[in-house]
């Protein structure tokens, strides 16, 4: 099995034993990504359009260190903390999947990591 970790500087480092991307032959899984800024580790807001922006902004940076956009995505999984920011977070999500909408999970947690809003994970496809 050829597997390569997925790694840049542009994304928030691990909080936690993984990695944030491994790519497997044309397959890239990306780790959940939470509202961290990438320079200083702390979450970006309270506001949930203001943290799924910065989730989709980290996504993204993984994406591009493995050459690849949000056209490559085939699945992502939503994880929020209040359903009544559906549509908010739904929202800032379709703009950056313009074209191409890939296959998505949308679940209501009790908790994520350092209390934030949303939790976005996702697999590409080269």
């Amino acid at each position: 099995m050829d597997k390569k970790v997925i790694y840049t500087e542009t994304a928030p480092k691990a909080i936690g034993p993984y990695s944030q991307a491994v790519l497997v032959g044309d397959l890239l899984f990306v780790s959940g990504q939470i509202p961290l800024d990438p320079e200083t580790m702390t979450i970006v807001s309270d506001d949930v359009k203001v943290q799924t922006h910065q989730v989709l902004k980290n996504l993204q940076a993984i994406l591009a260190e493995a050459d690849m956009s949000f056209n490559n995505v085939v699945k992502t999984t939503v994880f929020i903390k209040d359903m009544n920011d559906f549509a908010a977070i739904n929202e800032v999500y379709a703009e950056y999947f313009t074209t191409t909408k890939p296959a998505r999970a949308c679940v209501e947690v009790a908790r994520l990591p350092k209390d934030v809003k949303v939790e976005i994970e996702l697999i590409a496809h080269k």
